[in-house]
């Protein structure tokens, strides 16, 4: 950590969690076996951002594609998405971390659901720290879903036109969060998989081989290492940025 610039830390951080699949069939075990090694990846991920005061963390926990799995693997997965929320929940509270659920949670099991509600009831004045996941989540759902509620304000006057991107901006599932810095996502795969299709603009991607289950402080450091080497421009020249940094 003594090698980060800690003044020049992201404060939002997106996470594509991928490779519990693959670092279970490695080993000959269950795929089951790679999900729960993966929240222990998970818990370990959150510390660190925790502990490097990283303000905003989404985490895409649960797309809406997944849906398309064996249903005895979706079962198990919800099962294990329930039991972490109900050991995290203390933890959420003692880090004063905010809990956001986005994506369509209409859709989860209903017990899933009545843990996340509550979780996010109970942490909804933390306003420090953010924990965002992203569950039965598709960034081009996200986006129909603005453009619908949209057109209905549109239609009962509640809005009028022209609309101006930080109006629609208000009707995404991450109104009022600023768009991620740094994107990370591991075991290999160089796509964004229907993540943030729109907040995804400007952040800087982060690809590792690593697999999910492996991701631990080391590789966060590395990955935060990796995005301080960048230049941000934002669509301007780089002395536009060098000058503006000055003042």
């Amino acid at each position: 950590m003594s090698q980060l610039d800690h003044d020049a830390l992201p404060r939002h951080v997106a996470v594509i969690m991928d490779g519990n699949g693959r670092w279970a069939s490695q080993r000959n075990l269950p795929r089951i076996a790679g999900h729960k090694e993966g929240l222990t990846a998970l818990r370990e991920v959150l510390h660190t951002f925790c502990l490097l005061e990283i303000p905003l963390a989404t985490i895409y926990a649960f797309s809406q594609e997944n849906w398309n799995r064996p249903r005895v693997e979706i079962d198990l997965l919800m099962s294990l998405l329930e039991e972490f929320l109900h050991r995290e929940r203390q933890t959420f509270h003692e880090r004063k971390m905010r809990f956001l659920p986005i994506g369509r949670i209409h859709t989860l099991p209903s017990s899933v659901q009545n843990i996340v509600h509550a979780i996010a009831g109970e942490t909804r004045s933390f306003t420090n720290r953010t924990v965002c996941v992203a569950l039965s989540y598709g960034g081009r759902s996200e986006i129909l879903d603005a453009a619908n509620q949209l057109i209905e304000d549109v239609q009962c006057g509640k809005v009028s036109g022209p609309i101006h991107e930080t109006q629609f901006q208000q009707y995404l599932a991450t109104a009022n969060l600023p768009d991620p810095d740094l994107l990370i996502r591991t075991s290999g795969e160089v796509r964004i998989s229907n993540f943030f299709l729109w907040q995804l603009a400007y952040t800087e991607l982060y690809f590792t081989e690593t697999l999910w289950p492996d991701f631990r402080q080391r590789e966060v450091l590395l990955a935060l290492l990796d995005y301080q080497k960048r230049e941000r421009r934002f669509g301007r020249l780089s002395h536009a940025v060098s000058l503006q940094s000055q003042l």
